[in-house]
């Protein structure tokens, strides 16, 4: 009855994209197959005797234990207004040549991605500060709303990002698998530290070609890129007020990063000290009530709820699936394909592109990744590679059109003259270059690899 197992599948895909809450969808449709599957003699009800033990192995995991003081910690940078003074304070630097301020968001951008690691929050914030400026500057729609989405979604591979952290979780517990399906009874892991250090050098190549896009568009159509008018050219640049902007998000970068990097925290450690530094910065800021605070807080248990109800969620599909043979399946499916390994891996990196537009990294990283990472680890892929195409996949489905999650977020809160159309063929550039890079960390895997083993010494 393995054929129940992909029917499962097409179920939980067909109630999600019905705006079904994400959690109840999951645990839902698996314990109704579950029941049906036992009625007929068909599912061994024991299965779901593990419940239990799932439950209590989330509660009592240490690492997602990062996952509300990460977002407690974005939530309240963008509480702070620092990305305001950022930009402003980026703007009057870069922004005097034609393409500056499109350089300037997208610098403010990386650094939002390394402070908070929230897309959506990034991509909204921009496009309330930015996206006008740049209209009122002159700016191609098409160029703005483009450059925005872009550097929104550096959230996903810039750490610390939770996408990261909850990539690392699984892919750990999928690399343990692969292992032990190999007769490795000493098996090794893989870290979230792992794969910050591993998509540290990706997420910055992946600006570094943004800045070079801006770079070549603001030579060849300057016009899609005014600089600033001669009025704005008398106003001075005002080194003090740049390096006061700057210092407060790259210190806190520095702090969470460099506490992992060095070995003298865990990536829950850190980001207790992230949150902590969050709150100072807020005070330093004047931008810390008690009202703030209780908004602060209401979010980050929203936010936080959502994520390990969806993951209690996808613990029963993940049983019920594998109840049903589910993952045989998706192991001989995977083996019988042409090309061996690499068919393999160019198959599943698609079929998460394509859910990546009907379902969040949430979804795609409890649901998906568990049932086709430990047969990917088993063909000899390296963990944090893996981790970091997938990361980097799916930050190229979010910016795609016409379901592209970034391209939503900026939709909501970008002004109606600026239509759709032009949203869409401003991230067609950017999508181009995510393909570029994951096919240079394909043909480069020690891009995603080297600092991980300089690091830690794997």
């Amino acid at each position: 009855m393995t054929w129940i197992a992909v029917a499962l599948f097409l179920a939980v895909i067909a109630v999600l994209m019905t705006g079904f809450p994400v959690a109840f969808a999951l645990g839902g449709t698996a314990l109704l197959f579950a029941f049906v599957g036992t009625l007929l003699g068909g599912f061994d009800p024991s299965y779901l005797g593990s419940i239990p033990n799932r439950l209590f192995g989330i509660m009592s995991n240490e690492t997602l234990i990062a996952v509300p003081l990460f977002v407690f910690m974005g939530v309240t940078l963008e509480r702070s207004r620092i990305a305001e003074s950022l930009l402003g304070a980026l703007s009057s630097l870069f922004g005097r040549s034609s393409g500056g301020l499109g350089i300037a968001v997208t610098l403010v951008g990386m650094l939002l991605a390394a402070s908070t690691g929230i897309v959506g929050a990034t991509v909204v914030t921009m496009g309330l500060l930015s996206l006008p400026t740049m209209l009122k500057r002159g700016y191609d729609p098409a160029v703005a709303t483009g450059t925005i989405c872009a550097s929104g979604t550096l959230g996903q591979i810039i750490p610390p990002s939770i996408v990261l952290v909850l990539l690392g979780d699984v892919l750990s517990s999928a690399y343990q698998q692969a292992q032990l399906s190999q007769g490795i009874f000493n098996p090794e892991s893989v870290s979230v530290g792992d794969l910050f250090a591993g998509a540290l050098l990706p997420g910055v190549a992946l600006v570094g070609l943004y800045l070079a896009w801006l770079l070549i568009l603001s030579w060849l159509k300057p016009g899609s890129m005014p600089g600033k008018t001669e009025a704005e050219l008398a106003e001075p640049v005002r080194l003090l007020t740049l390096l006061r902007a700057l210092f407060a998000p790259l210190a806190l970068i520095i702090a969470v990063l460099g506490s992992i990097l060095t070995g003298i925290a865990t990536p829950t450690e850190a980001a207790g000290v992230g949150a902590a530094g969050a709150l100072l910065l807020a005070a330093f800021a004047r931008e810390l009530s008690l009202d703030t605070l209780r908004d602060i807080m209401r979010s980050t248990t929203r936010v936080t709820s959502m994520v390990f109800l969806i993951l209690i969620g996808a613990s029963i599909f993940a049983l019920v699936f594998r109840g049903y043979g589910g993952d045989e399946v998706v192991r001989t499916g995977l083996s019988s394909l042409p090309g061996g390994a690499i068919g393999a891996f160019i198959a599943v990196m698609l079929v998460m592109f394509l859910l990546g537009f009907v379902l969040d990294f949430i979804e795609i990283t409890f649901v998906v990744v568990p049932i086709v990472g430990p047969v990917l680890l088993a063909m000899g892929f390296d963990p944090v590679w893996l981790g970091v195409m997938i990361a980097i996949n799916l930050q190229t489905s979010f910016l795609t059109p016409p379901f592209g999650f970034a391209l939503f977020y900026l939709r909501g809160v970008a002004p109606e003259s600026v239509p759709t159309s032009a949203i869409y063929r401003g991230v067609i550039p950017f999508i181009v270059i995510q393909v570029l890079m994951l096919a240079i960390l394909a043909v480069f895997p020690e891009l995603a690899t080297w600092l991980p083993d300089v690091v830690y010494g794997d």
